[in-house]
């Protein structure tokens, strides 16, 4: 389909980009991919797209993925039921399974497939091989129960040397949200905590989220109520007038941890906005919300 805008009004818009890209060219920027946004085809080529513009500009993306709704169906498949608490999947050891096929066989090969295609540099990467994992305690739940989650970790330690060497070789990394105890046991961790993490190690620039939410909403009903800019003590406010709930909590709580290692600026934005990513990126106005320290 033909682009409505006049050869000038192109123009302009390169323009209007210029000191986005003098600004961030050579700079990090870690990307977490999930929810609904990846189950669109063309959805997922157009964010694919975006990402391959960033590189091909200078900007060096970090990409680590989601898979929850791919990994909820394959376990429906298998005759269990998805169970979340505090906004993370309770994985018990069939489910574990699961998580890995899924995300590192199927999900993470796709990914670095399309970008391959649209002309990008990409490797994938099991978060085994990046994530030293640590078994996460019970979690507590809003009426007080503890309740164990299984087989879900944390980040207790990255390595990062393989990433860093594609970064420099401007190949784009792409990593699965799972990660390795001592023992060699294999955990699920949240993806916003895994990509908070990398990002903290690899002082990013930006953290971007890119999900079904298309930034922190005043009325979660209203789409037309996103906050277009906050600190991280604020979030923790809304955080405790419950106008950040659900799976959103692990992704303010692992931005705000992100922010205190050194990262610069996080952004959450939906996946469904057509060029989302680089309209945050490289307009004023942005999209979406954003998050400083």
């Amino acid at each position: 389909m033909s682009s409505a805008l006049t050869p000038e009004a192109r123009t302009e818009s390169l323009i209007d980009a210029l000191p986005f890209l003098q600004e961030f060219r050579g700079h990090t920027f870690v990307i977490k991919y999930g929810g609904a946004a990846m189950e669109d085809d063309q959805i997922v080529e157009r964010f694919l797209r975006d990402v391959v513009f960033l590189e091909a500009v200078g900007i060096n993306p970090v990409v680590v993925h989601g898979g929850g709704k791919a990994i909820t169906a394959r376990m429906r498949e298998a005759g269990l039921k998805a169970r979340f608490v505090n906004g993370l999947r309770v994985t018990d050891a069939t489910a574990i399974g699961i998580v890995e096929e899924t995300l590192d066989k199927e999900i993470n090969p796709a990914i670095v497939r399309t970008i391959r295609e649209f002309g990008g540099r990409a490797d994938g990467f099991s978060g085994k091989a990046v994530f030293a994992a640590r078994l996460l305690p019970p979690q507590t739940t809003e009426d007080g129960r503890s309740v164990d989650v299984g087989f879900v970790g944390e980040a207790a330690g990255i390595e990062a040397g393989a990433i860093r060497k594609a970064i420099a070789r401007e190949i784009v990394p792409v990593i699965s949200p799972i990660g390795a105890t001592g023992d060699g046991s294999v955990l699920n961790i949240n993806a916003d905590v895994a990509a908070a993490a990398l990002a903290a190690e690899l002082q990013a620039t930006k953290l971007i989220f890119v999900s079904d939410v298309p930034g922190i909403m005043r009325d979660p009903e209203n789409k037309n109520s996103i906050i277009p800019s906050l600190t991280a003590e604020q979030t923790e406010s809304l955080i405790k007038q419950k106008v950040i709930a659900g799976g959103m909590i692990p992704k303010v709580h692992s931005a705000a941890a992100a922010l205190r290692a050194g990262v610069k600026k996080i952004h959450l934005i939906g996946g469904n906005v057509p060029h989302g990513l680089l309209l945050e990126i490289f307009t004023s106005a942005g999209v979406g919300s954003e998050i400083v320290p």
